[in-house]
């Protein structure tokens, strides 16, 4: 094995360009409780474009060299550059999980006992070739289970499991979800049928109510319908869903899933005054998919929230046992409940092409990429 590895770095320079490229890196030799894992497969989530892509004006992207010379350039427009000063400069590693096999295992029994095994590991800068990473943060894979299907273990399968967690802890006994045919969707609708849990899934396009629907999931409402508001109503009624995990952030669906939910709550008793129902209505927003302002206009009285959601402050809240039993369901589900699908598997210089750029980072339904280190670039 080499003594350095390629890794996949962002950099923001002081003329407004983003500069995406490789850099070759030092393979360190692990300590006793350590393991240097040989990543195999990476997904590319819609929390790593923070890194990425985020603020660049991807129509002035160009790509450059090839091989571990290969780099990615693209403008930022002058107006967003106060929100990226803190970058400016400074080369960060990219990739949030990923998986691999323990080529290298420090003297300790626990590392020891991972050699040779693949396992899934989270924590940034997974989008290189070798990454060293603690044993006790590594989640093994059991027999049968390639890297490419355990590559998904963290992001998306703990946020599914923490909003059911958060869902139940605070109260409520089901949930509205909105972009619900993504791949974190249809998790968490695998997760909700097996649970027992009311899900209503919100979409927006007649494909994916024919795709989740084909999956078994009972309540799925098309936001481009004329009837929206009154079918997700409906929806709300029959499972008393209200508590929402909003991935869209911006424009009025927070305001449409607010105004449903009361709708929900108040039928059949006609005018009840200014302050609202008695239901208190939660909506945590989880993603940006859009980048358009909130809108709120308020027609749902005062007894809701609205709030931010981040998967990995939620499970610090839930605490340590909690989140180990959900790991170890995760492992013992990765090809069945939390299994993930990818449209497209590249390179690490194959992810830094314009053509594939341009298409990951729309971050569409159903066209999740996989970047594996391993291939030859």
């Amino acid at each position: 094995m080499s003594d350095t590895g390629l890794q996949l770095r962002s950099l923001i320079t002081e003329d407004a360009v983003l500069k995406i490229g490789l850099k070759a890196a030092p393979i360190p030799e692990p300590a006793a409780d350590e393991i240097v894992i040989k990543m195999e497969a990476a997904p590319l989530n819609p929390s790593d474009m923070a890194l990425l892509t985020l603020h660049a004006d991807l129509s002035t992207g160009r790509t450059t060299g090839s091989g571990a010379d290969t780099v990615f350039t693209a403008d930022i427009p002058a107006h967003l550059m106060n929100s990226v000063t803190a970058r400016i400069g400074k080369s960060l590693p990219v990739g949030n999980e990923g998986s691999g096999t323990v080529v290298r295992a420090g003297s300790g029994d626990a590392a020891q006992a991972l050699l040779g095994k693949i396992v899934a590991v989270v924590g940034g800068a997974m989008f290189c070739q070798y990454r060293l990473m603690k044993a006790v943060q590594a989640l093994p894979m059991r027999d049968g289970i390639s890297a490419k299907q355990g590559a998904s273990c963290f992001v998306n399968p703990m946020t599914a499991l923490a909003m059911t967690e958060v869902m139940a802890s605070e109260g409520f006994s089901g949930l509205v979800h909105t972009a619900a045919a993504s791949n974190l969707g249809q998790m968490l609708n695998r997760v909700c049928q097996k649970d027992g849990i009311s899900l209503v899934n919100v979409v927006r396009r007649e494909e994916q109510e024919a795709l989740l629907r084909g999956m078994g999931a009972e309540y799925v409402v098309n936001s481009s319908s004329d009837n929206f508001r009154a079918e997700l109503a409906a929806a709300i009624s029959e499972t008393e869903a209200y508590m929402c995990f909003d991935a869209i952030g911006g424009g009025g669906i927070v305001d449409d899933v607010l105004a449903a939910m009361e709708g929900a709550a108040t039928k059949g008793q006609g005018s009840i005054g200014p302050y609202g129902s008695d239901v208190f209505k939660q909506i945590y927003v989880y993603g940006g998919l859009s980048q358009e302002p909130t809108t709120l206009q308020r027609s749902y009285g005062f007894n809701w929230g609205v709030a931010g959601w981040l998967t990995t402050p939620s499970m610090v809240k839930l605490g340590g046992a909690k989140v180990q039993a959900m790991r170890r369901r995760v492992a013992s589900e990765i090809d069945s409940t939390f299994a993930s699908s990818y449209q497209e598997e590249v390179s690490l210089s194959g992810a830094l092409q314009v053509d594939h750029i341009a298409r990951y980072a729309r971050q569409s339904t159903g066209k999740k990429y996989l970047i594996n280190p391993s291939l030859d670039l």
